[in-house]
């Protein structure tokens, strides 16, 4: 028997799909791992994972691309707005403690006050009266997390269009255990 015939497409399909929900069960798993052990503190941070990981699971049933497009498209305007209105709706909690872990105060020109903020408890704060801005680093970050994000997307994304040409190849071809005179 040849590769490519019915058995072939049909194994391939098969494991291809379950790569891609073993991808997102691992990404959950590690996610509730990582916090289980103390590793991660941050909620956010486990939540973002868990929802890769839950996103991952329906990229696999449905094989979309378009949200790996728009995270490589988003430019650093968008990005800006994205972190300007988050920082103005977090409570002043999440604020500290982003700016301990980040070790800036402020976000960007908005916050003028950042250098006389007296509830800053960053490390460069106690080192030095002048931080660096929380809003530079954020995007630093959100930028390589978007590229990366987007390119892992993107390449699983064109392998189950692959995924996608297996299945319809699978669906019409016969299966030559079947009975010749049934209809499929």
């Amino acid at each position: 028997m040849v590769c490519g015939g019915f058995a072939c497409s049909k194994n391939a399909l098969c494991a291809l799909n379950v790569v891609y929900m073993l991808v997102g069960l691992l990404l959950i798993g590690v996610a509730a791992w990582g916090k289980g052990l103390g590793l991660v503190s941050s909620i956010h941070i486990i939540g973002g994972v868990i929802a890769v990981g839950v996103f991952l699971l329906l990229i696999a049933v449905a094989g979309l691309f378009g949200i790996s497009c728009s995270c490589l498209a988003i430019n650093r305007s968008k990005q800006t707005d994205v972190i300007n209105a988050s920082w103005w709706v977090m409570s002043n909690n999440t604020r500290h403690e982003l700016e301990r872990s980040f070790d800036c105060c402020g976000l960007f020109n908005l916050t003028t006050l950042h250098q006389d903020d007296t509830s800053c408890n960053a490390i460069c704060k106690s080192k030095s009266s002048i931080c660096q801005l929380c809003g530079e680093k954020f995007l630093k970050h959100s930028d390589e997390a978007l590229k990366i994000l987007g390119g892992v997307g993107l390449f699983f994304s064109f392998t189950e269009i692959l995924g996608v040409w297996l299945a319809m190849r699978f669906r019409n071809q016969k299966d030559p255990r079947a009975n010749p005179s049934a209809f499929l």
